[in-house]
């Protein structure tokens, strides 16, 4: 059966509370076909987070509302191993406080920081320096990051070929893990991976319907700004690390205010949301975000180095290099899937930008 992650915004939440909504949880259960594994409760953000096995959402909602009434205010489905990886276990902790009724009551909130990592695509770095010389960097790269995720007690998440998702409780120990991998990187002197690193915190479900898709998502954006000379740490960061480690360290760091950070949000927000519309182009653009088109160069290069037009444009080969991994072979499909109007332009900003044909990319993915 499918595992669903829910989120509970409750004020004034205490642990003792839902341990015993909890428990009654459990009574019901059998009877909508759930299993509920386990729950994160962080009463100082006033959140709850239930991981539960179901056939749907629908039964998860409808066991909350007979067991106590309080219905989630999302459900996602999630992978028990990535939750797992993320927070570090599926069921509750082994450590819990029975009481003298029988309850098991424990305060583990689910609010994570989370370090990401980026290099340029690993297909084309071999394409441009060899397979000998590219997996050389490559696995000096994969052994600085994973020598340095159990010394700051943090938790790889995943790793697919280009990137990093390490998992920490502690903001100090991840900015004191970030600082070390990019200190060691840039010691290597291995500027053809065109290294970046970000560190954000969040929660596990927030608007995203992927697990920690929000605090992920921002990381991601953080990082193509922040160039190989820098962290890129998120406001929310500067929040939870003593004010000495950020001074120490402060001309390492990339960090914006957070209106800048709310701007970063909604310019990439707008790519998301509008990459694959052919007709989306400058104007639109400008009409999404409220801004004139002055406006909107003067932000963009002031943010992301870049002007709208370009952005846009290698927002859209970006994609369509991912549907050329997914097995999406088809390069005229490809083009039109990614906003292009035309194969021939497609090709030519493709070549312009990674230095080889589509076609010659995709021969490269077999």
């Amino acid at each position: 059966m499918p595992i669903y992650m829910d989120v509970h915004i409750v004020p004034g939440v205490k642990a003792k509370n839902v341990a015993e909504a909890h428990h009654k949880d459990l009574i019901h259960q059998d009877e909508y076909s759930c299993k509920c594994m386990t729950y994160w409760i962080d009463e100082q953000r006033e959140n709850v987070f239930c991981l539960i096995e179901a056939p749907n959402k629908e039964a998860v909602e409808e066991m909350h509302s007979k067991a106590h009434g309080l219905i989630p205010n999302k459900i996602i489905e999630v992978n028990s191993n990535v939750v797992q990886s993320f927070l570090g276990r599926i069921y509750d902790p082994s450590d819990a406080q029975i009481t003298d009724d029988g309850l098991k009551v424990f305060h583990d909130p689910s609010f994570r920081i989370l370090l990401v990592t980026s290099i340029t695509d690993p297909n084309l770095l071999k394409h441009k320096l060899g397979e000998e010389k590219a997996s050389g960097l490559l696995n000096s790269y994969n052994t600085i990051i994973r020598e340095n995720i159990p010394e700051y007690s943090g938790r790889e998440v995943e790793h697919e070929g280009n990137g990093f998702i390490i998992s920490f409780s502690s903001a100090t120990k991840a900015v004191a893990c970030a600082l070390s991998i990019h200190e060691q990187i840039l010691q290597h002197n291995v500027h053809d991976l065109d290294f970046k690193i970000a560190v954000n915190a969040g929660e596990p479900v927030e608007k995203s319907n992927k697990l920690f898709g929000d605090t992920i998502q921002f990381a991601n954006n953080l990082c193509s700004i922040s160039g190989r000379s820098k962290v890129a740490v998120a406001s929310s960061i500067k929040e939870l690390i003593s004010k000495d480690l950020f001074s120490e360290s402060k001309k390492h760091f990339l960090s914006l205010s957070p209106q800048d950070e709310n701007l970063l949000r909604l310019l990439f927000a707008q790519l998301e949301a509008n990459w694959q519309d052919a007709d989306f182009d400058i104007s639109n653009y400008c009409q999404a975000m409220a801004m004139s088109q002055s406006q909107l160069y003067r932000k963009a290069i002031s943010l992301t180095s870049v002007s709208p037009n370009i952005l846009l444009k290698d927002f859209r080969l970006e994609k369509a290099k991912e549907m050329m991994r997914r097995q999406h072979y088809n390069i005229a499909q490809i083009t039109f899937d990614a906003g292009f109007t035309s194969a021939s332009y497609f090709t030519k900003c493709f070549k312009k930008k990674y230095g080889l044909l589509p076609m010659a990319y995709l021969e490269l993915l077999h």
